[in-house]
């Protein structure tokens, strides 16, 4: 679930082996479902949920440093995808039990399969010294496109890097990304967050939205998927996955999964071996002043549901879908449905805070109550919260 957008865009992965076009568009639904696993007993459980270190404020943004620090723990992946060929991408080492966070479309045939998704059937981690060594798929989380790898610490000396927060990126702020692009090791570039809170296409699971995703300026091009994002204080702000472009390659506009969202999902994958989303099953448009106005619906701002899918856990509460579109300054406005002006409690002001709420606070079994705009009412409805399916 997301805003609607302009179709027309192409898409692609960074990873060398796992590049698709893609268009952008309205997303029909969002929230929760188990994730196809390599293998799941062989992963460690956490002792507790990854810690943040805490920011210094004024940090000098010194990419000489940064690069000299945090280079040794960014790696190179190769992986054998088997008759879907190889891919390349980057990752990161995040502990000193050998754990790597990376995307899931490195490690996948996501890319190009989007059904019957298979891991890698062997996967090969190279460090900056150039040593390379082999390493196990752990598991993967298409929806967040999320993957992660294990390498046992006895084979190479290991660095970690520290994670940070995602939530608290602010736009003009510098970047650095530490990645392979075409096979190009331990490369850095440099640049500034441009936008936060982007909805994207998942490229590993079509259908859905990864919210939160951070916009940035530095060039990222194939072979950069999966590589860290760094902030000035050297902390992992986001893995890089995605540039949008009409040619395939970087031209300035690239995306990150943000490191809170990729958290969860290492998190849920190292403790239960699977991942879970919330769903409800809607699509909705954004409502902006100018529409409420045009329109008279009752709230200056909100996520107008435009459709409710079949036996969706919205669908079983009650919740009504458009009946009509009519035009609003050169946009389609489809209306009838419920204006959702709250979940939780938690104010709604666009399509995105519905997909960033029940994609990030929300857990499938929750019943939340939805405060919507019916008509000239403002209703409470709960609603009990589902398991994301496989696809939108």
């Amino acid at each position: 679930m997301g805003r609607k957008a302009a179709v027309g865009l192409a898409v692609a992965a960074a990873a060398i082996g796992a590049v698709v076009a893609l268009l952008v568009g309205s997303v029909a639904g969002f929230g929760g479902s188990t994730t196809t696993i390599v293998e799941t007993s062989a992963a460690s459980a956490p002792s507790g949920t990854i810690p943040v270190p805490a920011r210094r404020p004024g940090t000098a943004f010194d990419p000489e440093a940064l690069y000299a620090a945090r280079a040794p723990g960014v790696v190179t992946i190769y992986a054998n995808l088997g008759l879907d060929g190889t891919a390349q991408g980057s990752g990161f080492v995040v502990d000193r039990d050998g754990v790597i966070l990376t995307n899931a479309h490195v490690i996948t045939n996501a890319a190009e399969a989007r059904t019957n998704v298979q891991g890698a059937r062997a996967v090969y981690v190279e460090f900056a010294d150039g040593e390379r060594i082999g390493g196990r798929v752990v598991g993967w989380d298409l929806f967040s496109d999320v993957g992660v790898i294990r390498v046992k610490p006895a084979d190479h000396p290991l660095d970690p890097v520290p994670l940070g927060d995602s939530a608290t990126v602010i736009v003009g702020e510098p970047v650095a990304a530490i990645g392979s692009p075409f096979g190009k090791q331990s490369s850095l570039t440099v640049g500034v967050v441009s936008a936060t809170g982007r909805s994207i296409d998942s490229l590993a699971a079509g259908g859905f939205a990864v919210s939160n995703a951070i916009q940035i300026d530095a060039p990222i091009n194939r072979g950069n998927s999966g590589g860290p994002l760094f902030d000035a204080d050297g902390r992992v702000i986001g893995i890089n996955a995605q540039i949008e472009s009409t040619s395939g390659t970087n031209e300035g506009v690239g995306f990150a999964i943000p490191i809170d969202l990729a958290r969860r999902s290492l998190e849920q994958l190292l403790r239960t071996g699977k991942v879970s989303y919330a769903y409800i099953g809607v699509s909705t448009q954004d409502v902006t002043p100018g529409i409420a106005r045009a329109f008279g619906l009752g709230a200056d701002r909100g996520a107008l549901v435009t459709r409710v899918e079949d036996g969706s856990p919205a669908g079983l509460a009650g919740l009504h879908g458009g009946s009509r579109t009519e035009a609003f300054n050169g946009q389609d406005v489809t209306l009838g449905g419920d204006l959702i002006v709250a979940i939780a409690g938690t104010k709604v002001d666009d399509a995105e805070d519905v997909s960033r709420l029940v994609t990030t606070t929300l857990r499938p079994g929750q019943t939340v109550t939805f405060t919507v705009v019916r008509g000239t009412k403002r209703i409470s409805i709960p609603v009990t919260l589902g398991n994301r399916p496989a696809s939108g």
